[in-house]
């Protein structure tokens, strides 16, 4: 449940901040999609490296194939669905 937990603030995060990666402010005041899915796609990694490694600490690691992986990052994408709506439907623009 924890790390079901961690997904749903990582799958968020993207679409809370302005900052690309968390550090850089763009130029133009504004984060692109195209950095907000990086910043997706690399924060799934990240979760899945985490659990990754809770798993590994706790019993031999189950080996898996692509099945799986395609599965959990659909489930990422649907954990980010209430930021991205946050973000494009819900604030009204220049805010």
């Amino acid at each position: 449940m924890f790390i079901v937990g961690l997904a749903v603030i990582a799958a968020n995060l993207p679409f809370l901040s302005e900052k690309v990666f968390f550090f850089v402010m763009p130029k133009s005041g504004k984060k692109a999609f195209i950095f907000r899915l990086c910043e997706l796609l690399l924060l799934y990694v990240f979760v899945g490296v985490f659990a990754y490694w809770l798993e590994s600490r706790l019993s031999p690691v189950h080996q898996q194939n692509w099945p799986f992986y395609a599965s959990t990052l659909a489930l990422f994408i649907v954990f980010a669905w209430p930021g991205f709506v946050w973000r494009y439907f819900w604030r009204k623009p220049g805010i």
